[in-house]
This record gives structure tokens, C-alpha cells and sequence, in this order.
């Protein structure tokens, strides 16, 4: 199962005021992803935020097309709520607040994932 990682530029000194933020978010209303015609293509399986100084970070971990994620979390009302809340600790203002303009900040704002290891992906190393 993937793993992707976003990134949030946002004002240091405000850690306690942004975790406040994200302890009080409510998960979306369906762990399904699904396409244009409504067909299921992924889940989400789970998210953790971190922040430290300026930089703050949402791992999510899921299944099935990641492109999928931008538009559903796009059109969830919490998220855009979360958005609301959080847009006076960001360094760098952005459009969220329609799906255009989530989905083109959620691509740009993913990074490189240089490796993911799992259980599934195990193998033992090959003696020195």
C-alpha cells in the first residue's frame, strides 16, 4: 500500500494553534476514492500530519489511484473547512476553494517519495 507526503509552507511559532486546528478535523465522509462515473478506484487508509518550524507535512496512506485523493478530499466540505482554518498560519496563501484549484495545489505541493518499504515489500538483505 502507498504512501504519498504533502507539504504546508506555514508561519513558524504557530505549531500549537495549527495541532489545535487538526485535532479538531473530522475524517472525510467515505474512505472511498472514486472516479469521474462514480466507480470505486482506491481508499484511503489512514493520514498523520507533522510540523516542525516552517514546515508541515500529511502523510496519507492509500490504495488505488492517487490522483483520486485531490478529487475526493477536494469535494469534502471538512477539508475546505480545515482550509479555512488553517489559512491564516500558512507562509504562502493558495486557492483551495474550488476542486480546480485543490487538486493543482495538492500536485504541486506532493513530494518525491525516494522509497517505500513494507511488510509486503520485505525481503531479507543478502549477507556482507
Amino acid at each position: 500500500m502507498p504512501y504519498a507526503a504533502i507539504t504546508y509552507s506555514v508561519k513558524p511559532g504557530h505549531e500549537d494553534e495549527i495541532a489545535e486546528i487538526f485535532e479538531k478535523f473530522r475524517r472525510v465522509d467515505s474512505p472511498v476514492l472514486t472516479d469521474e462515473a462514480g466507480e470505486s478506484v482506491g481508499e484511503l487508509l489512514g493520514t498523520a500530519v507533522f510540523i516542525k518550524d516552517d514546515l508541515m507535512v500529511r502523510v496519507i496512506h492509500y490504495s488505488g489511484d492517487f490522483a483520486a485523493i485531490g478529487r475526493h478530499m477536494a469535494a469534502q466540505k471538512g477539508v475546505h473547512l480545515l482550509e479555512q482554518k488553517l489559512a491564516p498560519y500558512l507562509a504562502e496563501q493558495r486557492d483551495t476553494g474550488n476542486v480546480d484549484g485543490f487538486q493543482h495545489y495538492f500536485r504541486n505541493a506532493t513530494m518525491r517519495c525516494v522509497s517505500q518499504l513494507s511488510r509486503d515489500t520485505y525481503a531479507p538483505a543478502e549477507p556482507a
